[in-house]
């Protein structure tokens, strides 16, 4: 883990555990007793996490202190991800702490998995906010103005929106879109990766749970859905929820309420929910995969992220900005994308998408040593091998026909993504051959 951690506590025995088990995990770490000195701090250090203390004199435990340093963080240019901590757990401090910007909150004395955990959760949201957010779908290809008019139609509505698309294509970014150009932009939007929460804990992670009501449960706990009250809970990766628990999420929606674990009264909620996944429709429709009454509550909206090889007349725009960003970040000189790189980059497949691309731009930035960036700098030389299955035969290996006619398919396939610039549904039916037939070849092709 490589952060810049700042840990804002008042006593020096907590601050010291804590940034023990930190250290351990890899970061820099430093520690600040006094709030009066944060804003020279951060000017001085700028943290990309910060772990905050509520109260700081002796016999307060309103909270209201750590309330005012967390607008304060909120405020501040390239603002950190704040996770509040206190001894003094109160259910109503959580939510609004998390209202105002916070990403977790935690009970001292902590568990320590609990605690690495939230802020590797947190630094990877701020990671992907920081490193993205600024490109929040950026494009002029026309299904991504046609995915931005979408957004702009739905966005200002109630309505549950459901996001499909690949991985690395940017659908919490389309969230985020959804949500900032909401009546509820002034909330909170809360984003939850419900396939990284394990089932024995899914209900207490999402409805919150009372004191003593299992065996860790030490204090009382506000879960995702109170703690998004008023805003947005952007559910990722939904598709990889149990059915089990697709019972249970499927419960809270149609009631509008959730009933925290050990609690004796329902709590009615107050949200918007987005969810995505990267699974194929068919998938969803897919009754032992996933619930179709639980499909019919999240899906009365359903929109579509393109895989980059969609529209790959975004990827010098892309590239530019991501360039940009990058050499900003490490202190590199601006360079030009040599006209051959410009065109590999152009022609590869991105399975990984704009992720791959962002890290592909961060690895040219920081390897590149000539006047202008080259295809290997952004590592698609070394990647190429990869796009053929183990055991597959090469030209060197396959009769001068294959060979010869798999020139023609690839010379075919690029003419016709040419023709149509890049739109894969006019390509198939140009080259007569249906959509998933075309995905088939271009990865066999690299395209």
């Amino acid at each position: 883990m490589q952060a810049n951690i700042l840990i804002l506590e008042d006593d020096a025995d907590v601050a010291y555990a804590a940034q023990l088990l930190l250290r351990r995990r890899g970061a820099t770490v430093g520690t600040l007793a006094d709030p009066a000195l944060l804003p020279q701090r951060l000017k001085d250090d700028p943290p990309d996490l910060v772990l905050l203390d509520m109260n700081f004199t002796p016999g307060r435990i309103d909270g209201e202190q750590g309330m005012q340093v967390l607008q304060l963080l909120r405020h501040c240019t390239a603002a950190p991800a704040v996770i509040v901590m206190t001894a003094y757990a109160n259910v109503a401090l959580a939510v609004e702490a998390m209202k105002l910007g916070a990403f977790d909150f935690i009970t001292k004395p902590w568990n320590n998995e609990r605690l690495a955990a939230a802020v590797d959760a947190a630094l990877a949201q701020r990671t992907a906010a920081t490193g993205q957010q600024a490109s929040a779908l950026m494009g002029d290809s026309a299904v991504m103005k046609q995915l931005r008019r979408l957004i702009a139609s739905v966005a200002p509505t109630e309505a549950n929106v459901l996001i499909l698309g690949e991985n690395g294509v940017g659908k919490e970014l389309a969230a985020r879109a959804i949500h900032d150009a909401s009546r509820r932009a002034a909330q909170h939007f809360l984003p939850v990766d419900m396939g990284s929460l394990p089932e024995s804990t899914l209900e207490s992670e999402l409805f919150g749970h009372r004191k003593g009501s299992f065996t860790d449960a030490r204090a009382d706990r506000a879960g995702r859905f109170q703690a998004a009250s008023g805003g947005t809970l952007f559910l990722d990766e939904i598709g990889n929820l149990p059915l089990p628990a697709q019972a249970k999420l499927l419960t809270a929606l149609e009631r509008r309420e959730v009933t925290p674990l050990g609690a004796d009264r329902a709590q009615a909620i107050d949200v918007r929910i987005v969810s995505a996944t990267n699974l194929a429709e068919t998938a969803l429709y897919d009754a032992q995969l996933f619930r179709p009454d639980l499909l019919f509550r999240l899906n009365t909206i359903v929109l579509r992220v393109p895989p980059l090889r969609e529209r790959r007349e975004d990827i010098p725009l892309l590239l530019n900005h991501y360039l940009a960003h990058y050499q900003q970040q490490y202190g590199k000189p601006a360079r030009a994308v040599s006209p051959a790189a410009l065109s590999a980059l152009c022609a590869h497949a991105w399975p990984g998408n704009v992720r791959a691309l962002r890290h592909a731009c961060e690895r040219a930035v920081i390897l590149c040593d000539a006047d202008a960036y080259r295809s290997d700098d952004f590592g698609l030389a070394a990647a190429a091998p990869d796009m053929q299955p183990p055991g597959a035969e090469t030209p060197a290996t396959r009769p001068a026909d294959t060979v010869r006619l798999d020139a023609l398919e690839r010379g075919a396939i690029t003419a016709a993504l040419d023709q149509v610039q890049g739109n894969i549904s006019r390509a198939a039916r140009l080259l007569g051959v249906s959509r998933a037939a075309l995905y088939r070849k271009l990865e066999k092709h690299g395209l």
